[in-house]
């Protein structure tokens, strides 16, 4: 790499050089000194304005392109990034940004889509309700407050999740982490994740599926496992995990939630695997994404609606609160989500 100082001092060193030489040339030639002078001054002028013009040219296409971030066009990028100089690395940089906010603005734009799409359901539904009971086509019985409570219930979960993503990006959630036994503790996310599907029929966007043929399995070892979180979160992570794997099973499918004490004291390691077509490795590393809402492949099933795409960003956010990790797993068949939260972890020395 040259930087900018070499290069300028260079340009010192080769005119006071070519001087020096011009100066010997007039001693030994007997050439007048103001023949030379004047030579050396063009000489030296050129030599400066090109280097200037390497310098100045990638600055001002800079301040072109920073211009028109400012006003919300992210699409130019500057020219020159491969220089191997300090203005090569604020090309790099102004790029990098111009990418960051190019994608910040297409989130954004995602989200008022998303919103917008997943509000507008739950809003047509209920009004279409209501309109029937003023209009005088059916009675205020409760079936029907029963069907305009599930439309209410559906925005307020939708206003949670959105709530709970500003949180995120805020981040002012804390953590009440305590000690707990993890067989009853998901022996009752199971539970209520069972009870919302078979009783009460939930949108698939509640975090809690609709569907009543999956089986769901709990494998926690050993039986007396105690892990240390905060539970609620763990709920969050959990019911998002179940929801996603059981709206992607097959019918009658099966879903599989594990449980092994982690390397740490009151550490913990979760598995939720189901039987469906399984997440193609190029798309793992975006799985837990915004708005990710995965292949069509993978979409597929009788409870696949498509959701909001923050169920599993949400999941994530969950365990980087605790310091923990989720992926992925390798799976011979289906799809199989790792947790890994750290508990108690022993003093550094």
């Amino acid at each position: 790499m040259i930087s900018i100082k070499t290069k300028l001092g260079a340009l010192v060193v080769g005119a006071v050089l070519l001087t020096s030489c011009l100066a010997l040339v007039a001693i030994r030639t007997s050439t007048e000194f103001r023949y030379i002078t004047i030579f050396a001054m063009i000489a030296t002028l050129l030599i400066t304005q090109f280097v200037a013009q390497s310098l100045t040219a990638p600055l001002d296409e800079m301040t072109t392109v920073a211009g028109t971030i400012s006003r919300g066009d992210f699409s130019r990028r500057v020219r020159g990034a491969d220089r191997r100089d300090e203005l090569g690395d604020l090309a790099s940089t102004i790029n990098r940004m111009a990418d960051d906010l190019e994608a910040v603005d297409r989130h954004r734009k995602e989200l008022v889509a998303n919103v917008s799409h997943e509000l507008r359901t739950p809003i047509a539904a209920l009004r279409a309700v209501l309109e029937n009971v003023v209009d005088g086509v059916s009675e205020a019985d409760p079936e029907t407050m029963r069907s305009a409570l599930k439309q209410t219930e559906r925005l307020g979960r939708l206003v949670e999740t959105l709530l709970d993503l500003s949180r995120l990006d805020n981040g002012v959630v804390g953590l009440r982490g305590r000690r707990f036994e993890v067989w009853p503790y998901l022996s009752g996310v199971l539970r209520e994740a069972n009870l919302a599907a078979s009783q009460r029929g939930l949108s698939s966007t509640s975090g809690l599926h609709n569907r009543t043929d999956v089986h769901l399995h709990l494998d926690v070892s050993p039986p007396e496992l105690t892990a240390h979180a905060d539970a609620e979160r763990l709920h969050q992570v959990m019911a998002n995990l179940i929801d996603n794997a059981v709206k992607h099973s097959p019918p009658h499918g099966r879903v599989t939630v594990r449980a092994r004490r982690g390397p740490y004291p009151d550490s913990l390691e979760l598995e939720v695997e189901d039987e469906g077509p399984g997440i193609p490795e190029s798309e793992r590393h975006k799985v837990f994404q915004r708005f990710n809402r995965g292949s069509a492949s993978r979409r597929q099933g009788p409870a696949s609606d498509g959701g909001t795409g923050l169920g599993l960003a949400i999941a994530r956010w969950a365990v980087d609160l605790h310091g923990g990790e989720i992926g992925v797993a390798e799976s011979s068949r289906g799809c199989r989500i790792r947790v890994t939260l750290p508990g108690s972890r022993p003093p550094m020395d």
